[in-house]
Parts: C-alpha cells; structure tokens; sequence
C-alpha cells in the first residue's frame, strides 16, 4: 500500500503559479503510476495529470494542456503539479492518486484546495 499527503494549495489571483506536491510513504513509490485529479463544488472528480513509472511519460486533461505540469521525482517519493496560468475555472480540491500500471487508481490522498481569484 501507498499512502498519500498533498500539500500547496493556496489562494492565487488569476494568472498566477502554484505548485502542488504529493508525498507518498513506502518503498515502492517507483513502482506506481501518479495522477492528479480535482473536484469543484458541486462538479464530479475530473482527471488532470498522469505520469507512468519513470516520468518518461505524461497524460494531461485537454483543459488544462499547456498550462500545467506534472513530474515526480523517485528518489523523494514526491510528485508535483506544476499549473501556470492559472484561471478562476481551475478553482478544486485536487487530489494525489497512485495506481499500479494497467489498473485503476485505488489510493488517494485527502486533497489539497486550489482557489484562483478573478
């Protein structure tokens, strides 16, 4: 198992930068693939960001290609979500969620809330 804790949510004016970081416990965070998802009130949860094993691949949800970023870095079982440009339609709780290869994301962190101002 894999546990989960994401942090540097914040309040940001239109326009502006966060970077989001997911710290996972255990020895096997190499062996996960990551993603990023979110959830505005009242919205269902919506992917944003997959990256496979080595961080040699990387998926992004159409809104928010271009603008953010995802990576991860093994060697401090961390990965982070990079977002530019931000816009007030960004505004979630965004999750951190590990999958093994070829199935679905099963563990999820308890979120970190994202509010972009106009």
């Amino acid at each position: 198992q894999v546990q989960l804790v994401e942090s540097g949510g914040g309040l940001v004016q239109a326009g502006g930068s966060l970077r989001l970081s997911c710290a996972a416990s255990g020895r096997t965070f190499s062996s996960y693939s990551m993603g990023w998802f979110r959830q505005a009130p009242g919205k269902e949860r919506e992917f944003v960001a997959r990256i496979n094993l080595t961080g040699g691949r990387t998926y992004y949800a159409d809104s928010v290609k271009g603008r953010f970023t995802i990576s991860r870095d093994n060697a401090k079982n961390t990965v982070y979500l990079q977002m530019n440009s931000l816009k007030p339609d960004d505004t979630a709780l965004y999750y951190c969620a590990a999958a093994v290869p070829t199935t679905a994301f099963d563990y999820w962190g308890q979120g970190t809330q994202v509010t972009v101002s106009s």
